[in-house]
């Protein structure tokens, strides 16, 4: 099969001939010039996988240089340009000279049909290769972008928001570990991925971890990856987190969720700087920048001997707090527009806007699930909305101030219960393993309870 197209420069007109005889059939395209000074609009015009390039064009002068100096014209014109140059026996230390010089390889006059071809084959599949790295990187490039354009932003004005902004450009320029705190809802990816954006790390990877949803027995695999074969459904290898991020940024989410046994091994991974997937005995050495979350206090858990105390200061060498919002009540009126504008034009309602009500009981009220619960209201209330306004009635915040209500007079441990679950299960629209992780309870055990209180 013809695949590939090649350019032939050479002077000798009997040689080109020669050539493009024996190679015409076995390439898509065969192009030739006795002049070199054609190069740049030949490559400019046509497209061109392989350079076969002779060493020497004036008669009487053989050092080479006039190749070399070609050579050099055309992988500045295209540094990915596949060139193979061609020379008589006697220039064999001046074809090695190419090769230092970026050439891929050389062919020796006169030629033996075979091995140029097979030289040519190599030289046009490398292309190819090239080719596709090359628009592997661009579309890496682009889905980075477009991942990234989704926290493109961190929304706020007031102080709190400002004073962790100020923290957040101070230590992004670090290589510090950080340890993001804060409750569920309140953006610590966001904070996380506006650490890794304003870092020298930005142009690499930001992957991140939820080890909350982890289980024990995965651990290994996911973060430090496995070779195929290594357990019983490793059907393929597959790389670990440590090594995907390697270069780039390691979030850890959920940190404080991570069972004290598996601790020891994060924390060897952290400080050696290197993992070793599973099924191998290789070493891989990673260079990441760790950043971690958790809504729990880690503090405490190290005096109940819950977490590892030489993991804990590991992890902290800077922390950041994420204020809730409930303590940054400027911020919900153009938090709530942002969401009322991605809901809006998502569920294609473009029309909708706030009525003042609506606005002044979204302040009013207290945000126990913070952004996360915001969000969730707004595009509930876009969903439900057939009207044009939203209204303060398209809000229903019953059953937080019931359990706020009730907290205040009483309540029996069952209608506590009951009452949180199905906030639980309105902050995340019905969705059962979101409310059951918010819950720290399994899906099962949400599932039953669900059947218990009838709801």
């Amino acid at each position: 099969m013809k695949t590939g197209n090649l350019l032939i420069v050479d002077d000798n007109q009997s040689v080109l001939n020669s050539l493009e005889l024996f190679l015409k059939h076995h390439f898509s395209k065969v192009l030739s010039l006795r002049s070199p000074n054609q190069i740049s609009f030949t490559l400019n015009k046509e497209d061109v996988d392989v350079v076969l390039l002779d060493m020497n064009f004036t008669a009487g002068i053989n050092t080479g240089n006039e190749g070399i100096y070609w050579l050099r014209k055309i992988l500045k014109l295209d540094p990915a340009m596949v060139v193979v140059m061609i020379t008589a026996y006697g220039d064999i230390e001046l074809a090695v000279k190419a090769i230092k010089e970026g050439a891929t390889d050389f062919v020796m006059k006169p030629w033996d049909n075979e091995k140029l071809l097979a030289t040519l084959r190599a030289a046009t599949e490398l292309r190819r290769s090239k080719r596709e790295v090359k628009t592997l990187r661009l579309k890496h490039r682009q889905l980075h972008d477009d991942l990234d354009r989704d926290y493109s932003k961190i929304i706020g004005e007031s102080k709190p928001m400002k004073d962790l902004m100020k923290t957040i450009s101070k230590i992004a320029a670090t290589e510090a570990n950080v340890l993001i705190l804060g409750e569920n809802g309140t953006g610590k990816e966001l904070v996380a991925r506006e650490i890794h954006r304003q870092s020298r790390r930005r142009f690499n990877d930001f992957v991140s971890v939820d080890l909350g949803a982890l289980s024990e027995t995965l651990f290994e695999s996911e973060m430090f990856g496995h070779i195929k074969g290594s357990f019983t459904d490793a059907k393929e290898d597959r790389i670990g987190r440590f090594e995907a991020a390697s270069g780039g940024t390691l979030f850890l989410d959920e940190i404080g969720n991570l069972n004290f046994s598996l601790q020891a091994k994060l924390l060897t991974a952290i400080e050696q700087k290197k993992i070793t997937p599973l099924g191998t005995n290789k070493e891989i050495k990673v260079n990441i920048r760790l950043i971690s979350a958790t809504n729990k206090n880690l503090h405490e858990m190290v005096n109940e001997s819950l977490f590892r105390e030489d993991l804990y200061y590991r992890l902290n060498t800077v922390q950041v707090e994420v204020p809730p919002l409930r303590e940054r009540d400027d911020d919900i009126f153009p938090l709530a527009e942002y969401y009322l504008q991605m809901y809006a034009a998502k569920y294609k309602k473009t029309q909708i806007r706030f009525k003042s009500d609506a606005l002044d009981k979204l302040k009013a009220y207290s945000w126990p699930g913070n952004i996360r619960e915001l969000s969730h209201t707004i595009e509930k209330a876009v969903i439900l909305c057939d009207a044009d306004f939203i209204t303060s009635q398209s809000f229903d915040f019953s059953s937080r101030v019931q359990l706020d209500k009730g907290l205040k007079k009483g309540l029996s441990l069952e209608e506590g219960e009951k009452i949180i679950i199905i906030n639980a299960l309105n902050n995340h629209n019905m969705n059962i393993s979101e409310a059951a992780r918010e819950l720290g309870i399994g899906r099962q055990t949400l599932y039953r309870k669900m059947e218990k209180y009838k709801i």
